[in-house]
């Protein structure tokens, strides 16, 4: 089931809940419409138990996402890591750590360099 988490007060819970978790998957999406650095549109947090979507836009603070980010959190996978961290560190003023890349994993698999989600 996924959650839409539009308060603080939410945010706040999910967010201590997640940094008891071994790892989050994170994945974000943004816009670069007339814009030099991406607009950060969404935050998707996953665990095995929960998926939950931030909405930055609503004017939440994101410092408890910073923190769950940050490298005294959980391990952080991302696919193709490179353009979420560029918008997570711009937008929030982090750059998630510990972090595991697939997309790096995969190539190193022998996938290829620019394997995608449906590999």
């Amino acid at each position: 089931m996924t959650e839409l988490i539009q308060t603080s007060g939410a945010l706040d819970q999910f967010c201590e809940d997640m940094s008891r978790s071994p790892w989050v998957g994170v994945d974000t999406e943004f816009e670069r419409i007339r814009t030099y650095h991406p607009r950060l549109c969404l935050i998707q947090i996953s665990t095995p138990h929960q998926t939950v979507c931030i909405d930055p836009l609503a004017g939440l603070d994101l410092t408890p996402v910073a923190r769950l980010l940050g490298c005294d959190g959980p391990l952080k996978i991302i696919h193709s890591a490179r353009q979420d961290l560029e918008v997570i560190n711009h937008e929030i003023g982090v750059v998630p750590s510990p972090l595991f890349d697939t997309q790096i994993a995969a190539a190193f698999c022998g996938f290829g360099e620019q394997v995608g989600y449906a590999a």
